[in-house]
């Protein structure tokens, strides 16, 4: 038997294709806790697909809009998916770490260059500023996720299975069998 240790919410940082969303969906149910992707909340209050807010607003306006939806949220008990980029906002990292442990999904590079592969990356809504590359938007965000992180979980060659384990345990403890 498990029993939660903390109510607070679970926010889960990292780099786009890095798993967050399937992860917390898969967290959120084996926790008890509510689901929230900040991504599809974006696209539901612009009415837009990341790719086309990107492109209509320009990386600055995009975070400052991502930015104005985490700070609205008003959720306990809840495990969220942030978008890659909210780690650019100090607004909204100081309002996530206010009533959540955040936790960074780390995927090395090599990886996320994989699971990129096929896909175009403007049609991922990715903030990449003019002339830089993955690598070193890469570079440049983990230092942020590991500045804004309360634990790291490395999530190279690790099954979803394992990776859902290794952060369902950093919030639950054994209990004694009755």
């Amino acid at each position: 038997m498990f029993e939660l240790i903390k109510r607070k919410n679970i926010v889960l940082i990292g780099m786009a294709s890095c798993g967050k969303s399937t992860l917390g969906v898969l967290i959120a149910k084996e926790l008890g806790m509510s689901f929230i992707d900040t991504d599809l909340i974006m696209q539901q209050t612009y009415g837009k697909p990341l790719w086309k807010l990107l492109d209509d607003y320009g990386s600055d306006q995009f975070i400052k809009k991502e930015s104005h939806v985490i700070c609205s949220l008003d959720c306990t008990n809840t495990c969220i998916s942030t978008g890659g980029s909210a780690v650019y906002s100090e607004k909204a990292m100081t309002f996530l770490k206010q009533g959540s442990d955040i936790v960074f999904i780390n995927l090395s590079h090599p990886n996320i260059e994989k699971r990129l592969a096929n896909t175009d990356i403007t049609s991922r809504g990715i903030v990449i500023e003019n002339g830089k590359t993955l690598l070193e938007v890469y570079n440049e965000r983990k230092i942020l996720y590991s500045n804004y992180a309360d634990y790291t979980i490395e999530a190279d060659d690790k099954s979803l299975e394992n990776l859902v384990a290794d952060i369902v345990r950093l919030f639950t403890k054994e209990s004694d069998p009755i």
